[in-house]
């Protein structure tokens, strides 16, 4: 079963209302075709999701970005702000552990020779 599916339909208003920061059912639409952003956006989203949404994500990325760009309004204003992905940070290594002297023989006290 596909785990990425359509479940609203988003239609542009006739004209702007303020977001409702309070509202718990508001939603923030995405458009990662025409806004480089939202594609970053989405990749987070995929990192940190379970993997059944996060393999059907990924499929939709691969897509968009083997696409020709499609830049909206807001896609060409954020296209110089959006940073190349990172790449996973490696473990950092563990510290060696620094080798141990071995304790300080106490020093015997040198025999006299006799002449």
């Amino acid at each position: 079963m596909a785990e990425l599916t359509k479940r609203y339909i988003v239609m542009a208003m006739a004209t702007e209302a303020p977001f409702d920061l309070t509202d718990q059912d508001g939603v923030f639409v995405l458009k990662p075709w025409k806004d480089p952003a939202a594609l970053r956006a989405l990749e987070a989203y995929r990192d940190h999701c379970y993997a059944e949404l996060a393999r059907d994500l990924d499929a939709w990325m691969r897509t968009i970005k083997a696409g020709p760009p499609v830049r909206g309004g807001v896609g060409k204003r954020n296209e110089p702000f959006v940073k190349a992905a990172r790449a996973p940070a490696a473990p950092k290594p563990k510290a060696k552990p620094k080798p141990r002297r071995a304790p300080k023989k106490k020093a015997k006290a040198a025999k006299r020779r006799k002449r």
